[in-house]
């Protein structure tokens, strides 16, 4: 008997980014602004946690993410615009 694995990526053919490999990875914004690590990947957004004492939790639209070089993934958007506009409240 013969089994197959088969492993999906979710790779975004826009974007060229596999989603899944972004988990745990840092999360930086303009002027290498620290938006966490990323702890999920959404249909349409990037969960992110910031802090070690009060954690913030941001969900960034993934069509703000400029890059992925493999260790970090790289927003256009500022750490401010990222409070104002997609902080969750927990």
């Amino acid at each position: 008997m013969i089994i197959y694995i088969l492993r999906f990526s979710c790779i975004d053919m826009s974007s060229g980014i596999e989603w899944n490999a972004t988990i745990k990875k840092e999360a930086r914004g303009i002027g290498d602004d620290d938006l966490g690590e990323i702890q999920g990947i959404t249909d349409t957004n990037v969960i992110t946690k910031v802090g070690r004492v009060s954690k913030k939790t941001y969900s960034i639209p993934k069509s703000l993410v400029d890059k992925f070089d493999g260790r970090k993934v790289r927003f256009s958007i500022t750490k401010e615009e990222a409070e104002s506009q997609y902080k969750i409240e927990e």
